[in-house]
C-alpha cells in the first residue's frame, strides 16, 4: 500500500515540478518534497489502520460433511459423481433394502398378532371384573338373607314362646273342666308347628352364616378367587400391552434402519471424494466415510491485529476482494469479532470456539457476512484475499483506504509463477 500511495505522489510531483513546471524544481522544494509523503503516510497510515483497518489474510471456510452409511449391506446405486454440485434431498447412493425390508414385514405382522393378543385379553379382564361384580352382589344378597333368617328365628321364637304359654294355659283350664279340649289341641298343634319353624329358620340361618364364614382376608372366599382373576388378567393385559409396546419401537427402529439404505444430501453444495461404487459393501461404522459434502453455505474470515479491532463493532461496512475475483470488490459487514483463540486456552476449561483453522498468534478472526448484492457469487472453498472494515469514526480517510483497496485489488491479474528445472 505504501508503494502505491508513493507511486501516486511521485506521479503528481513529477507532473507539477517536471512535466508542467508549475513550481521551481529548487533545493527548499527538493527537501519538502522529500520530507512530506514520510509525515503525510506515516499519519495516514496510523489513521487509516486505526479507523479503516484493512488485511491481507481473508479465508472463505465451507462446512465439509462426511457422508457415512447407518447401516450396513450392499451398495445397489451411486447415481452422484465426484465433484458434481447436488441438492438437498437428492439420492446420493442406495444400498440393497432387501433385508431391512424383510424385518419390517415381520415386525408389522407381529405387532397386528400382540394387537389381538391384548384385545383378547382386554376381553377376558372384562368378563372377570363382570363375575367381580357378581360375587360382590351375592355377597350383598347372602347378608340380605341373614339378616331375614335372624329377623325369622326372632319372630318364629317370640312365638313359640306365646304358644306355649297359651298351651300350658289351657292344660290348667281342661284339667279343672273349665276349658275346652279341642282349644288344648289346637294350641298343641300350633306349638308343634311353630317348633318346626324355628329349627328350620335356625338352620336356614346356620346355613347363611356357614356361606358367610368362609372368608379370606377378610372378604368371601368366592370374591377373593374373582379378585384373583381379576389381578391375574390385568397383569397379562399389561404384559401384553408392553409386549406391543417393545414390538412398535422394534418397528419403528426397523423403518428407520429401512429408510436410511437410501442417504441423501443433507443440503445444497458439492460432492467431492466420490469413490463409492455399486457393489461395495458399506458396514455402516460412523467413521467408515464413503464421500464428502461440502455445504455450498460459506462463511468468510478476515484476520486482524488485536490493537486494529478496538474501534471494530458488529455492523461495519466492509469490502473484500479475492485471488479468484481480480478487481471486484465484495461488500459486505461485521457479523462479531471472535474474541478466542487456541492460544488463549486452559486445558481445564475445555475447547473455546474456534474456526476451522488456527489463527496465528496475536490476530483474532472477523467473521463478515456479504451482503444480498453479492449473496449468489459463487466462493471457493479456502479461497484466499484482502479486506477492510470502515468505522463510524472519521469516514473522510475511508475514500483512501477503498481506492487503495480497489488499486491493489488489480493487482491480482498479476500471476507470476517461478520456473522449476527438473533434472534427470
Amino acid at each position: 500500500m505504501e508503494v502505491i500511495l508513493l507511486g501516486i505522489y511521485a506521479f503528481f510531483v513529477w507532473l507539477i515540478f517536471i512535466k508542467l513546471k508549475l513550481l521551481p524544481w529548487t533545493t527548499p522544494w527538493k527537501v519538502g518534497v522529500a520530507i512530506f509523503p514520510v509525515v503525510a503516510i506515516a499519519i495516514l497510515l496510523l489513521l487509516l489502520n486505526i479507523f479503516a483497518p484493512t488485511t491481507t489474510d481473508v479465508r472463505v471456510v465451507n462446512y465439509v460433511v462426511p457422508i457415512v452409511s447407518q447401516v450396513r449391506g450392499r451398495v445397489i446405486e451411486v447415481p452422484v459423481e465426484n465433484n458434481r454440485r447436488v441438492k438437498k434431498g437428492e439420492v446420493l447412493f442406495k444400498i440393497d433394502p432387501t433385508p431391512y425390508q424383510n424385518e419390517v414385514n415381520s415386525l408389522a405382522a407381529k405387532l397386528s398378532a400382540d394387537e389381538a393378543k391384548v384385545g383378547a385379553d382386554r376381553q377376558r379382564l372384562a368378563e372377570v371384573q363382570a363375575k367381580l361384580t357378581n360375587a360382590h352382589s351375592s355377597e350383598r344378597q347372602l347378608g340380605e338373607q341373614l339378616k331375614q333368617a335372624n329377623e325369622k328365628v326372632t319372630e318364629t321364637t317370640a312365638s313359640l314362646a306365646l304358644t306355649r304359654k297359651r298351651v300350658a294355659q289351657n292344660t290348667e283350664l281342661v284339667s279343672t273342666g273349665a276349658g275346652n279340649r279341642f282349644d288344648l289341641e289346637q294350641a298343641e298343634t300350633k306349638l308343634g308347628e311353630l317348633t318346626a319353624q324355628l329349627a328350620a329358620a335356625r338352620a336356614a340361618e346356620a346355613e347363611v352364616r356357614e356361606k358367610l364364614a368362609g372368608r379370606v382376608e377378610g372378604e368371601l372366599a368366592s370374591v377373593a378367587e374373582v379378585k384373583a382373576q381379576v389381578a391375574t388378567a390385568y397383569a397379562q393385559v399389561k404384559v401384553s400391552e408392553a409386549q406391543v409396546e417393545n414390538t412398535r419401537a422394534t418397528l419403528a427402529n426397523a423403518q428407520w434402519e429401512l429408510s436410511q439404505t437410501t442417504v441423501l444430501a443433507p443440503g445444497n453444495g458439492t460432492m467431492v471424494n466420490v469413490m463409492l461404487r455399486p457393489g461395495f459393501f458399506v458396514s455402516g461404522m460412523p467413521f467408515n466415510e464413503v464421500m464428502t459434502f461440502v455445504d455450498q453455505e460459506y462463511q468468510i474470515f478476515a484476520l486482524f491485529g488485536q490493537n486494529e479491532l478496538h474501534q471494530v463493532e458488529a455492523g461495519n461496512e466492509a469490502e473484500i476482494t479475492l485471488d479468484t475475483y481480480p478487481g471486484r470488490i465484495i461488500k459486505a459487514h461485521v457479523d462479531s469479532i471472535i474474541w478466542a483463540q487456541g492460544q488463549g486456552q486452559l486445558e481445564a476449561s475445555g475447547d473455546l470456539p474456534k474456526t476451522t483453522f488456527v489463527p496465528p498468534p496475536g490476530r483474532f478472526p472477523v467473521k463478515l457476512d456479504v451482503a444480498k448484492s453479492d449473496a449468489g457469487l459463487f466462493l471457493a472453498a479456502g479461497a484466499r484475499g484482502s479486506a477492510a472494515i470502515f468505522t463510524e469514526h472519521l469516514t473522510l480517510v475511508h475514500i483512501i483506504r477503498k481506492v487503495l483497496l480497489r488499486v491493489s485489488s488489480y493487482f491480482d491479474y498479476i500471476i507470476i509463477k517461478h520456473s522449476i528445472s527438473l533434472g534427470h
